[in-house]
């Protein structure tokens, strides 16, 4: 959930007239899910849903995902942008990046032996593990969710957390088909370094967030 715009609300949440009951809960849920779904398209959580479910089983990537999004939504509704403050956002982005570059090199570094190999198919709960965890770390503190948390202080709540959620799932399930055709005609081992290459530019784009921070956190570990 990197894409960031100069955020405000739009004019109807401030409007006099807002229409009430029904009306006005379908109208912030359709517009959370147009603001959310525009700025998802192509971000690093719907790359992680691709890369993901070329190697394994489409559905426990997207449990994990539905899950992941569902409780960042949760959180940010009801805590607001209050949450970051909790932890600052470049240490989160400095654990995003090491975990990406974990799964980067690892990628990257596979055995031409694999070349051979069927896609893996992983226990479903290790799947929805590792991508719940990996979205929840990544997204967690991101500009969207705070977006998703400025709607929420004006409008109904469950609306926003209803609208982003469902643009969130359709998000997921378009990288998640793209990784399951597109991605499956590819070769595992050249499917293995291509996802790697993209955890490593996952782990650059985090690691110069994390940058301003890096001073306060190796003095802290000193």
């Amino acid at each position: 959930m990197s894409c960031f715009w100069s955020w405000s609300l739009p004019e109807w949440a401030n409007s006099p007239s807002l229409p009430s009951g029904a009306l006005a809960w379908a109208t912030a849920s359709a517009t959370t899910f147009a603001l959310i779904a525009a700025a998802e398209i192509g971000d690093k959580s719907q790359l992680v849903c691709m890369t993901l479910a070329a190697r394994h089983r489409g559905l426990p990537v997207l449990l994990g995902a539905t899950a992941a999004f569902g409780l960042l939504n949760l959180a940010a509704v009801l805590f607001g942008a209050a949450l970051v403050h909790w932890v600052p956002r470049p240490v989160v982005a400095g654990v995003v990046a090491l975990l990406f570059l974990g799964f980067g090199l690892k990628s990257v570094l596979a055995r031409e032996e694999a070349a051979d190999e069927s896609v893996e198919e992983k226990p479903g709960h290790g799947v929805f593990v590792t991508t719940f965890l990996m979205i929840v770390f990544a997204e967690f503190g991101d500009k969207t969710q705070l977006a998703v948390a400025g709607l929420g202080t004006s409008v109904s709540p469950s609306a926003v957390w209803t609208g982003a959620s469902l643009a969130l799932v359709l998000t997921s399930v378009l990288g998640i088909w793209a990784g399951r055709t597109v991605f499956q005609k590819i070769p595992l081992v050249w499917l293995h370094r291509l996802s790697g290459v993209l955890f490593l530019a996952l782990a650059v784009y985090a690691g110069m967030e994390a940058l301003p921070a890096l001073p306060e956190i190796i003095r802290a570990f000193r």
